[in-house]
């Protein structure tokens, strides 16, 4: 990423960017142009790649996944690109919160595991192959991809540490954070151990 010192306005402005392309609820507008239903209906009504899976279509669902991630990715390379490391790491925050909290959407949006894949794949892409590693394989033992978006999350601050770059400890516990709520529904399945697992 390039150095540069960005100010006050910038940030602000960049932030506020971050926040929008977040916001794009990309899983409602897939589903509404797909005539697949309304998402808002369907399971937890989330705006995210596991919900649209509900309605049926696999293709609907991966594509809500890569975009998702995409937004997330873009934000941070614009903000990078045009003010810098600090800019790159609000507008990584701001397009997760975008994500969850949509201004588009009604403040309804979905989990972010895809939007925080797509951050981390922009700031650190070591980091962010090692995110969806931890996924991947968690998933493939438990087959409950919730715990895979969880321990992916969790473990985050640990590969920041290890592979990415220490300024960033700080703003991995806030992603991880904001992760981590928003799967307190998730959080209590599991604990009850009612949490569906893949293929069920």
């Amino acid at each position: 990423m390039p150095v540069m010192d960005a100010t006050l306005l910038q940030l602000i402005l960049w932030g506020l960017i971050a926040y929008g392309l977040g916001s794009v609820p990309f899983g409602l507008l897939l589903t509404r142009m797909l005539g697949l239903g309304n998402l808002r209906a369907i399971g937890s009504g989330n705006t995210g790649a596991t919900n649209v899976l509900r309605t049926g279509s696999k293709g609907a669902a991966a594509a809500t996944l890569l975009l998702d991630a995409a937004k997330g990715t873009v934000a941070v390379w614009l903000a990078a690109a045009f003010a810098g490391e600090a800019a790159a790491q609000l507008a990584a925050l701001a397009a997760l919160v975008g994500h969850c909290w949509p201004v588009w959407a009604r403040f309804r949006g979905g989990k972010g595991v895809a939007t925080f894949i797509g951050v981390w794949l922009a700031l650190s892409w070591p980091v962010g192959v090692v995110c969806c590693a931890t996924w991947l394989v968690t998933v493939l033992i438990a087959r409950i991809s919730s715990l895979g978006a969880l321990a992916m999350v969790v473990a985050s601050p640990l590969w920041v540490l290890l592979l990415g770059p220490g300024d960033m400890f700080l703003l991995s516990l806030l992603l991880a954070a904001l992760v981590v709520g928003r799967h307190h529904a998730n959080i209590a399945r599991l604990a009850a151990g009612t949490e569906p697992r893949i293929g069920r």
